[in-house]
């Protein structure tokens, strides 16, 4: 079992803790590249960072795009989808056709690496090995598949069905929450990012059990997530008479962000935990609920868990911990970084109910992924992710 690194500690300046009415939006940018830089060279002057984006007809592929047609120090200089190779990209996302100037998509193949600074990978899983391991060193990688995430090669052996195909990279890669592990991700080549699941329990529970606040047993997640989550691909039960005016549980007892989800918990609380989890489709295109049910230990009270995230979260941009009796609600995170977490007493004596809401595309994938690549890039992680939520 390789061993997780030490979380980094929470800076200690104050914001408030109530939801925003407004966030601080950013101005659309040009997407010019406009430096002749080396590769290796990564500095915080206008569009100097060149990105590839790989798999980017997918919906996470698209929302990198999106987000980087917004930021002022990341180029888009390379999209790759293979089956789509040839096409403008706003021939599949007509949306972003006045949002940003991006290249042609190409093959992987034909991409001139010397010409990249950074890539994000949003190929499938097991797709993603062999194309990360072949890429230049200089080249640094966020990962938005599963390949990575998972530090035991016999557990993703058990998950994902067959044999990792770089494990050498699997050791060398730092998992990407970026408020749990941001120190480690600075100086990172290889970021594994979390997948949405996995982020929704890890940013409310994580605190808690390495304070020793809740028990690390019997921890019971119902968590819901929107459509877009389920990928891109033509599938029956994604159809909208399939899906609309209902809501279904899938993966039950198998879904592959269990042993992530475990695996960073076990890390917080310095001892194996195990999981109860259930994941549900909604009928909504992007957003996620994570309604979590924990033991509470030593006599610690539902105030002093709210108390000890509000702590934990009070200096970071992007997590939001809600005053006593707010509910959150996916609404107000949609399209946005952001994350709001609520804590209720359970009418059972000794336990309590943890939300955390968040969009399964943004903090959940493409967000996250910027918001690593801004640290490895040593510029401040909210750049270009200060947009505000979308309502209604």
């Amino acid at each position: 079992m390789l061993t997780r690194p030490a979380p980094a500690q929470a800076q200690q300046a104050s914001r408030t803790t109530t939801v925003p009415a407004v966030l601080q939006s950013r101005p659309r940018v040009s997407c010019q590249v406009a430096t002749q830089e080396a590769p290796s060279q990564m500095s915080a002057a206008p569009k100097n960072v060149r990105t590839a984006v790989m798999g980017a007809s997918g919906y996470t592929g698209e929302e990198v795009v999106r987000l980087l047609s917004l930021h002022p120090t990341f180029a888009v200089s390379a999209l790759t989808a293979d089956s789509q190779a040839g096409k403008a990209f706003s021939d599949i996302y007509p949306h972003l056709v006045t949002a940003t100037q991006v290249p042609t998509m190409v093959k992987i193949a034909d991409v001139d690496w010397s010409e990249i600074d950074a890539a994000f990978c949003c190929l499938p899983h097991a797709t993603t090995q062999e194309v990360i391991k072949s890429l230049p060193q200089h080249v640094k990688v966020v990962d938005l598949s599963a390949d990575f995430r998972l530090q035991n090669v016999d557990t993703y052996r058990e998950w994902y069905g067959g044999e990792h195909k770089a494990p050498e990279l699997q050791r060398e890669a730092v998992y990407g929450l970026t408020e749990i592990y941001r120190e480690e991700i600075k100086n990172a080549r290889l970021i594994a990012n979390p997948g949405c699941y996995p982020t929704s329990v890890q940013l409310p529970l994580y605190p808690l059990l390495a304070a020793g606040l809740i028990q690390h047993e019997d921890i019971i997640v119902d968590a819901k997530s929107g459509v877009s989550g389920a990928g891109r691909s033509a599938k029956v039960n994604l159809l909208y008479t399939e899906i609309a005016e209902g809501i279904n549980s899938y993966g039950v007892t198998k879904h592959r962000h269990m042993p992530e989800i475990e695996q960073g918990l076990s890390d917080a609380a310095k001892t194996d935990v195990t999981i109860s989890f259930t994941p549900h489709l909604m009928p909504m295109t992007r957003g996620m609920q994570s309604t979590i049910y924990v033991k509470l230990a030593g006599g610690a009270t539902v105030d002093e868990l709210r108390t000890a995230l509000k702590t934990r979260y009070d200096a970071e941009p992007f997590v939001t911990v809600l005053g006593e009796g707010v509910i959150p609600h996916t609404r107000y995170v949609r399209g946005s970084n952001h994350v709001h977490i609520s804590v209720f007493p359970d009418r059972l004596k000794g336990r309590a109910i943890v939300i955390c809401v968040l969009d399964n595309l943004v903090k959940g994938a493409s967000g996250q992924a910027i918001q690593n690549l801004n640290l490895i890039s040593g510029i401040p992680e909210t750049t270009g992710l200060l947009q505000a939520a979308m309502f209604p």
